[in-house]
C-alpha cells in the first residue's frame, strides 16, 4: 500500500455505521414508510434491539413515527424524514468514494 494514501472519512454518519440502522435507512429509501412487524421480518431483530434502534433513529431526526391502530392493535409506522435522507445519501456518497479509492 502506498504510504501516500489517504482514507476520507468526511459524509461518513456515525448512526449509520450500525448494520441495523443503516438497513433501516435503505428500506425507508424505498419505501415511503415501513410498520415495525416489517422491520421485524426483514432484519429478524429481537423486538428490544429493533425498538431501540428505531428509537436513535427517530431521537436523531432521521425517522418520523406515526401510531395508528389496525383491528384495535396498535401499528407504528415509520418514515425516512428529509434529515434522514440527507444523511443516507451522504454516507452512501462517502461509501462510493471510499471503495472508488480501492480500485484505482
Amino acid at each position: 500500500m502506498n504510504a501516500s494514501f489517504q482514507v476520507d472519512l468526511s459524509g461518513f454518519d456515525r448512526l449509520l455505521e450500525h448494520r441495523s440502522r443503516l438497513v433501516i435507512c435503505v428500506l425507508l429509501g424505498a419505501e415511503p414508510s415501513l410498520n415495525f412487524r416489517d422491520f421485524k421480518q426483514l432484519l429478524n431483530e429481537s423486538d428490544g434491539n429493533l425498538g431501540a434502534q428505531l428509537r436513535k433513529l427517530e431521537d436523531a431526526g432521521y425517522l418520523q413515527v406515526k401510531k395508528e391502530f389496525s383491528n384495535r392493535k396498535p401499528v407504528s409506522r415509520y418514515s425516512l424524514t428529509r434529515k434522514g435522507l440527507r444523511a443516507l445519501e451522504q454516507h452512501v456518497d462517502a461509501l462510493h468514494r471510499l471503495t472508488q479509492e480501492f480500485q484505482h
